[in-house]
């Protein structure tokens, strides 16, 4: 065995570990999986092997290494308007059914991993509000929440390199959005920032404190789920929507078994899912 190596019941401790911490579930063949995420790490905190560090995990009083680890293990790739669609159907069927409720907006993103997420959504928005001066005069508010603080450091300094902008992001988008930070790298600019904010939240906890939105983004995350933490957090997400909110969630995801509490829209292209009245 090598040193970036785990025997079977180590693997098995850290699957029940990650499960308990964050909701994620890991199948029997993700070794790999475990090696190239905390390969890094083991240089990080000076430990000399995976099964020392996994060891080191499980301690409850090792909790920059845990926190190290849960950001390792969650952390996933994006795009910026990744699917196109969903950022369509905003743009033109939810924002002017939503113009007519006379009130903020309020638009969550469950999951924003290093930002591309919430600030496509807050794109749109300026793009849906240019269109129709005088749309949401009373605000427009988009929350981005993520397990990883490394993450939401990320996201609240609002920098990507070329290789992040070359993702998704149209030649136009770039150049209204964004500018030269100086250091080699393209930031946010302040009116593409100024409505978006970001908290630390762990899906398996509660909502309640978020308050109501009128339309929530959970993209690709549900996947990583038991069905009964999947069945939890959908009820969580009807519970915090407003009435005939909207629920996007990945384009291979469908929660049709696990909750009641939304009507699916088949939308071509894509699906969306609307909480029922």
């Amino acid at each position: 065995m090598t040193n970036k190596e785990l025997q079977e019941g180590e693997y098995k401790l850290f699957r029940d570990f990650l499960e308990q911490q964050c909701g994620i579930v890991l199948g029997d063949n993700k070794q790999y999986l475990v090696k190239s995420r905390l390969g890094p790490l083991m240089h990080r905190f000076n430990i000399a092997t995976l099964s020392e560090l996994v060891s080191k995990t499980l301690s409850p009083f090792e909790r920059q290494l845990r926190s190290a680890v849960i950001d390792a293990m969650t952390t996933n790739e994006t795009l910026w308007f990744r699917d196109t669609y969903p950022y369509e159907l905003l743009k033109k069927q939810i924002l002017p059914e939503l113009e007519k409720t006379c009130r903020n907006l309020k638009i969550w993103s469950a999951a924003s991993s290093s930002g591309q997420e919430p600030y496509s959504i807050a794109m749109t928005g300026l793009e849906y509000q240019q269109s129709r001066p005088g749309a949401f005069s009373l605000g427009v508010s988009i929350l981005g929440t993520d397990i990883s603080n490394t993450m939401l450091e990320h996201c609240q300094r609002a920098e990507y390199d070329a290789l992040a902008l070359s993702r998704g992001l149209s030649p136009e988008r770039r150049s209204k959005f964004f500018e030269d930070s100086g250091n080699g790298m393209m930031r946010v600019k302040d009116f593409a920032r100024k409505n978006v904010s970001f908290r630390h939240l762990n899906l398996l906890d509660s909502y309640t404190l978020l308050g109501k939105f009128d339309v929530i983004f959970c993209r690709n995350v549900l996947i990583y789920f038991s069905p009964d933490v999947k069945a939890k957090i959908i009820k969580q997400f009807a519970q915090s929507l407003n009435p005939r909110g909207y629920l996007f969630l990945g384009a291979s995801e469908s929660i049709s078994s696990v909750n009641n509490d939304f009507e699916m829209l088949r939308c071509n292209p894509g699906i969306i899912y609307r909480k029922k009245v």
